[in-house]
């Protein structure tokens, strides 16, 4: 499936799940202003998405003095991409993720933590990693699944509380209620894992084709993964497939909706690149 369909299958799916919420807490009245507000969220989301995930984590953008800049600049040349944004992100965890509509209007975040943690050759290949998302076209699809999900569960939990007239809360079920609520996020986050999971072994190829050795980015995935665990990362989980690593390895139910492959799996995955020694 090409990269526009898979986009619009998603939008469509999600848009779906907004609506059947709206459908259940407000009636056809509440169907009708969900549908609305999906469709004002579908084109806010293809136009405007990357900025809402970068504002999210307060990103701020960087110059051609920084040392991020110029690995990012390095390396989109030899990819043959346009050079993206490069943005840092202010968290002490480590992390990393790449957004925008299209190669032509790309950005690359880095958390401050990430640019502590890892030598030069490390964070050339989590770099990398993320410009093959780019050159992949997968930064449209996963920036949107991002943000509609982020507003359907901020939504779900509002409905909890606050949806629904005092008839409508009399005669429903309000475990049903709980469960559409609970459900609502967890439909997101599953629709995130089919886009995700695949995507990051490629990712990983891309990256070690960029570089031209796999070793820096495998390093890397097991450094993030062992400070993941001692630095939690106050994330989004909406967000949570965008990152090159879950950023909530190891804390509870978040856990269990896990947008990555086990970091072992894509470590060898990575190291069998090299063949036989």
């Amino acid at each position: 499936m090409s990269s526009t369909l898979k986009t619009a299958a998603l939008l469509g799916g999600l848009t779906a799940l907004l609506v059947m919420i709206g459908g259940y807490f407000g009636g056809q009245g509440g169907l009708y202003l969900a549908f609305m507000i999906a469709i004002v969220m579908n084109v806010g989301s293809y136009w405007f998405s990357d900025k809402i995930v970068l504002r999210m984590y307060a990103a701020k953008e960087v110059g051609e003095d920084h040392p991020l800049y110029r690995i990012t600049a390095r390396l989109a040349q030899r990819a043959g991409l346009p050079m993206p944004r490069v943005y840092v992100i202010p968290e002490a965890s480590p992390n990393a993720f790449a957004t925008g509509r299209d190669p032509n209007h790309a950005a690359v975040a880095a958390t401050e933590g990430i640019l502590r943690l890892l030598p030069e050759a490390e964070l050339e290949g989590v770099i990398a990693h993320e410009l093959a998302h780019v050159k992949h076209r997968d930064i449209l699809i996963s920036t949107i699944a991002a943000v509609i999900a982020a507003a359907i569960m901020l939504l779900s939990r509002f409905l909890l509380f606050f949806g629904g007239s005092g008839d409508d809360r009399e005669r429903g079920n309000p475990l049903a209620a709980l469960a559409m609520a609970i459900l609502a996020p967890i439909a997101a986050m599953l629709i995130q894992m089919a886009i995700s999971r695949q995507r990051e072994f490629a990712a990983d190829r891309g990256g070690a084709e960029i570089i031209g050795s796999p070793s820096g980015l495998a390093s890397a995935l097991q450094h993030i993964d062992a400070a993941s665990h001692q630095i939690p990362m106050d994330a989004n989980p909406a967000t949570a497939h965008m990152f090159i690593m879950n950023p909530f390895k190891g804390r509870g139910l978040a856990n269990l909706f896990s947008s990555h492959p086990p970091t072992t799996e894509r470590v060898a995955a990575l190291m069998a690149l090299r063949g036989p020694a």
